[in-house]
């Protein structure tokens, strides 16, 4: 490994120049040796740095100008002033402006060789945490997906390969933990990346619609067709589609589209001419298709066509390692979205977040930071600011009664509105945000309690 770096040596003493030279070949680097800063620059302009041994005084010039043109192009190269004009301020000039290290001649070799390699090591060292941090950090946030645990690496690694191909996919798992990303990122690492993504939902469009929406309809196909309309899979004709929420699409529904998988040709809702179209599909559900199929609500023809390559999305409790990378992840962008200073989160808020099952997955932790980030006071979010489900009794007690007099005392009146705001707060909470109810669990009219919402300022989300 030695032979292959490369140490440049400047310095007006040619007999240093040559002392340097010899030992340093002999323990098995490469020597550039010049006697001026321009010859370094033309050195530095040609060759690959690996470490510099720099005097000050050259007979063009300063060895600042060097070390300076030499960062510039590499700012991690270690540099080592070796000079015979030491004073105090030169010495501080030179570890500001990047330094490893500033010795005084003469030195001996031993140590001069000494502080390189440690240098040198050193600049390994932070080339090898720049790579690894690059690493971790493509891993800890693949495609908009955030997560380093065990099996979101397994599910990054599937939709590398599955995203080579063509197949039709079918994404499974529970509400909210992130289908319709897998989806995109199968779209954007695929071969179709540059073409439409076109999601559906199909749960959320009536039947007699959702044909229409499909297969799109020609003029005058039924009431309300005032004019032909192209139907989702023709808007993204050499893309993908994504038909979430498969589970939900009804059976007469799926005999057309089992009939569309199988030769990707389609007649709009009122048409008779055959249209193709060349798309890749992708679907999701929430539901257990197999036991759809057994009920009779599911086809069984249609769940083996969809179910090409079966990719399951693990919920929130089976990845809980992921969940401060994803805490840090949603709190940084909500509070720069909304224009609030970051805010730091307690460790006991953590540990919380870690014993909790987490119903609605990734969707319940965001919307959850979304709301910490807007309710919380100061800049710190503690256990007083979380929602009861996430407490135990006796967190539940303690939390609001935080603040301990102490030597310094403290301003009465701001704690107690501090207490009264949080408590409305949590009257809020429980009551899901129906003042009437939140009003009566803490003993007042609905009028006083909306005075003090406006006093303290709260904007509880609906």
């Amino acid at each position: 490994m030695l032979s292959e770096k490369t140490i440049l040596t400047v310095d007006d003493d040619d007999t240093l120049l040559e002392i340097l030279e010899d030992r340093f070949k002999k323990e098995g680097y490469s020597v550039i040796s010049c006697r001026g800063s321009k010859e370094a620059i033309e050195g530095i302009n040609n060759h690959v740095i690996h470490a510099a041994i720099l005097d000050l005084v050259l007979p063009d010039g300063h060895g600042f100008d060097v070390l300076e043109y030499l960062k510039e192009l590499n700012p991690n190269c270690p540099i080592i002033i070796l000079t015979g004009h030491a004073t105090i301020s030169t010495a501080v000039d030179a570890i500001k402006k990047g330094a490893y290290d500033y010795l005084t001649k003469p030195v001996s070799f031993e140590e001069l060789h000494r502080k390189l390699k440690q240098a040198m090591e050193m600049y390994e060292l932070r080339r090898e945490n720049v790579v690894l941090r690059a690493k971790i950090e493509e891993r800890c946030q693949f495609e908009r997906m955030i997560g380093k645990s065990d099996v979101m690496q397994k599910l990054y690694r599937i939709i590398e390969r599955v995203a080579a191909t063509d197949a039709t996919v079918l994404i499974t798992g529970e509400s909210g933990t992130g289908k319709e990303l897998v989806a995109h990122a199968i779209h954007r690492l695929s071969k179709r990346r540059d073409k439409p993504f076109v999601p559906i939902n199909c749960g959320a469009i009536p039947e007699e619609l959702l044909e229409s929406e499909l297969f799109g309809h020609e003029k005058g196909a039924f009431s309300g067709a005032f004019r032909t309309r192209p139907g989702r899979f023709e808007i993204a004709d050499g893309g993908t589609v994504f038909l979430d929420e498969i589970g939900e699409m009804s059976l007469k529904l799926q005999v057309k589209l089992l009939r569309f998988l199988q030769d990707r040709k389609f007649e709009r809702v009122g048409g008779t001419r055959t249209i193709k179209v060349n798309i890749r599909v992708i679907a999701a559900t929430n539901r257990n298709l197999w036991e759809a199929v057994k009920k009779g609500s599911f086809r069984e023809d249609l769940y083996y066509r969809l179910n090409v390559i079966p990719i399951h999305v693990p919920p929130l409790r089976e990845r809980k390692e992921d969940i401060p990378l994803l805490v840090e992840h949603f709190l940084s962008r909500h509070c720069q979205t909304k224009g609030i200073p970051l805010k730091n989160i307690q460790s006991e808020v953590l540990q919380c977040f870690e014993r909790y099952s987490w119903p609605g997955n990734v969707r319940e932790l965001e919307n959850l930071m979304e709301r910490l980030v807007i309710l919380s006071e100061g800049n710190e979010i503690t256990l007083h600011d979380l929602p009861d489900r996430f407490l135990t009794k006796e967190e539940r007690g303690s939390a609001p009664f935080r603040i301990k007099l102490d030597e310094k005392g403290i301003r009465l009146k701001e704690m107690l509105e501090s207490i009264e705001r949080d408590l409305i707060l949590q009257a809020l909470e429980r009551t899901g945000g129906v003042k009437n109810k939140a009003a009566k669990l803490l003993g007042l009219n609905r009028t006083t309690l909306i005075e003090k919402i406006k006093k303290f300022k709260i904007q509880y989300p609906s």
